[in-house]
């Protein structure tokens, strides 16, 4: 029984996508001279992350079966004082399936891309992009310490930036991606002070090591306060997951990104970027059992996310749009199981979600290549006869989001929404009531998407906008004759990927719920202190196998719920369709508030923007060039020069002047010392 990885084979995983961003980066662009051309850019690429693909299932074979573990220093880049800085790898049942995970989603992206982005003039980048950002999750993922953590952390946030402003000659693009990167850094300041406030006081930032000393740090009080030093850690390290992971109020980017082409939807802001801050989570859960206030602080802004973002993808038009709401709920829900101390279930949603999520996303894509650049669901209607691989894929992963028994997304959301109902925490009955309910919205916007497009009466032809498109909506990657409209079947490298994450949409949950929550899987990865936070413990008293535990779904509130939803999107879309429009009428002031996001956005551009600006403002008139500039800097020099004129007019060059001047001096000596010794 082999009980140890081959470091020269663990390289090769993220060097093998670096490799192939570095050759199509440099020598498919313009900046190294278009040595090369798209095929090969692209067979180089995907070649890269296929490499990691291979050899990240063969290290969770390793993993699972034999029980192989891996925890090394490659390489030391500086030592301050005892602080070593290092980079290294650690290889266990959480690593080991985030990197399939993260791979294969990455591999399915690269292979659509050579369909979706084929005729755009930054191919080769775009292909660059992407391997850079595989390479940016691996290292995230694979890393032993929180500096390498740090490293990934940020270099993930720079693709994103690259990536949703991809078409950088698109004002909206730019504007989005300015603004991702804006709302990441105020949750990077967080994160980075959690990641400070454990080398301070830990000594280190080797996750085991730092982990060894949890007794010490739960005795600790942060200074000044009565605050325990691991609770002001633990909510510092998830205000970094609050910006990556687009919990609120720190979600208001990843909406925006839908303005980045569709492949990324799918990458980043489904499947992998978005899920890191759960994963640090998950793997800092040694530091966060210690804290229940920040365990209900998670779960309470996961609960807040996963509903009321959910209410935002009711009102949604825009196809990518709606799915990128079902994200930032379905975040909510693995964030609600962070802080039920559920951390396996919550990374178990994670491994689900980003199958079904990317599939919906690239469906999404295969829809506006079929539709020839339409997005607005409410000019599609009856696609499901053009485009049949699309329609069926779609409808797989619309079944898994909602959690239909048997389908992936089942047992990962019924697992959450049962830990949150065992949960005793402050804040857990708002969070079980918030789960609950967000399943009903969650299988009604699913499925008005889904019959909006696929079924019910052709409507792309009375698209007021079909000859003239928005210029802040994607460019069409396809373009074709504007006097014909009817959709086509995507080809082959687009409906091959749809294909492969559907098979894992469908049966990833069966087959794994057992190890993964019930087994040993992650047994030396995620720490739960069971006394305190019994949820796990409970979940595994009733559970019998996943077959039984999806007929007993047949029986359970979730179960109706999502029918409900799905029945009630089909009266109101395809029965009674005029419906809608009298609710929009009769909840007007509740629908300008979902139109407005909450007004979020008018409160972060209107008040926070405008404020900082008044505060910039102010500290550049009053204090650079009132105080520094004028005070310090120009009064200093000005108060020489009238010092230095008063001096000049006592050095007039006659003898008697300084006679005078020494007779004055004499007799103000002789006065002093006269009225000392009176």
């Amino acid at each position: 029984m082999s009980q140890t990885l081959s470091l020269s084979t663990l390289l090769a995983v993220p060097l093998a996508p670096l490799a192939g961003a570095l050759v199509a980066g440099i020598l498919g662009t313009s900046f190294g001279g278009n040595w090369i051309g798209r095929r090969l850019s692209h067979t180089l690429t995907i070649l890269g992350v296929l490499v990691a693909f291979i050899i990240s299932v063969m290290t969770l074979k390793s993993v699972a079966l034999d029980g192989a573990r891996f925890n090394e220093t490659l390489y030391t880049w500086m030592t301050v004082g005892d602080l070593k800085m290092e980079i290294g790898f650690l290889v266990d049942g959480l690593t080991a399936m985030m990197m399939c995970v993260v791979t294969f989603v990455s591999l399915m992206v690269h292979i659509y891309t050579i369909g979706y982005m084929k005729e755009d003039d930054g191919y080769n980048r775009f292909f660059a992009y992407i391997s850079l950002f595989t390479f940016s999750m691996l290292m995230l993922v694979m890393s032993n310490n929180l500096l390498q953590l740090f490293f990934g952390w940020e270099a993930v946030g720079l693709m994103s930036y690259l990536l949703i402003g991809f078409w950088f000659n698109k004002p909206t693009a730019v504007f989005a991606n300015m603004k991702a990167f804006l709302v990441n850094r105020v949750g990077d300041f967080g994160f980075i002070l959690g990641i400070g406030l454990i080398a301070a006081y830990a000594g280190t930032l080797n996750y085991a090591e730092a982990f060894s000393k949890v007794d010490e740090l739960s005795k600790l009080v942060f200074p000044g306060t009565g605050w325990m030093l691991v609770t002001v850690i633990c909510i510092c390290l998830f205000i970094g997951a609050m910006g990556k992971s687009a919990q609120f109020p720190l979600h208001v980017w990843l909406p925006d990104s839908m303005e980045g082409p569709t492949p990324i939807s799918a990458l980043i802001h489904a499947a992998t970027m978005v899920t890191a801050g759960i994963f640090m989570v998950a793997r800092m859960s040694p530091l966060f059992e210690l804290s229940d206030t920040a365990l209900s602080f998670v779960m309470v802004i996961g609960a807040i996310t996963a509903l009321f973002m959910g209410f935002l993808g009711v009102i949604q038009n825009d196809i990518k749009r709606v799915i990128a709401y079902s994200t930032l709920s379905q975040l909510g829900y693995m964030t609600v199981a962070l802080g039920a101390s559920a951390y396996s279930v919550a990374v178990f949603h994670l491994m689900t979600h980003a199958f079904f999520k990317a599939l919906l996303f690239l469906a999404a894509g295969s829809v506006i290549i079929g539709m020839h650049h339409n997005q607005d669901i409410r000019w599609m209607g009856g696609v499901r006869k053009y485009m049949p691989i699309t329609w069926i894929t779609s409808l797989v992963g619309s079944l898994a989001l909602i959690g239909m028994p048997l389908f992936a997304g089942f047992y990962s959301k019924d697992s959450i929404i049962e830990a949150v109902h065992e949960s005793h925490l402050a804040g857990a009955g708002f969070a079980y009531f918030s789960v609950l309910a967000g399943v009903f919205v969650t299988a009604f916007y699913s499925f008005r998407l889904y019959f909006l497009v696929f079924h019910g009466k052709e409507r792309f032809d009375e698209n007021p906008d079909a000859q003239h498109h928005d210029a802040s909506e994607e460019p069409d990657p396809h373009p074709i004759a504007s006097d014909h409209h009817t959709p086509r079947e995507s080809p082959w490298v687009v409906t091959l990927p749809l294909i492969l994450l559907a098979i894992p949409s469908v049966v990833i949950g069966f087959m794994t719920i057992q190890p993964m929550l019930f087994g040993d899987f992650f047994r030396d990865a995620i720490f739960v202190n069971l006394e305190r936070h019994p949820a796990m413990e409970e979940l595994a008293k009733v559970f019998q196998g996943p077959l039984e535990m999806a007929l007993h779904g047949l029986t359970t509130a979730p179960f109706w719920l999502a029918l409900s939803g799905v029945v009630l999107a089909y009266y109101m879309y395809m029965v009674n369709q005029a419906l809608p429009a009298a609710i929009k009428r009769k909840a007007q002031p509740i629908y300008t508030l979902l139109e407005n996001k909450y007004y979020l956005d008018w409160f972060n551009e209107n008040v926070l923007a405008r404020g900082m600006r008044a505060l910039g403002t102010a500290l550049w008139k009053g204090g650079d060039q009132t105080l520094i500039d004028g005070a310090l800097v120009n009064g200093s020099w000005k108060l020489v020069g009238w010092v230095s004129g008063i001096v000049r007019k006592l050095q007039s060059g006659y003898i008697y002047h300084y006679a005078f001047g020494m007779i004055v001096g004499v007799f103000v000596l002789m006065t002093y010392f006269v009225w000392l010794n009176r």
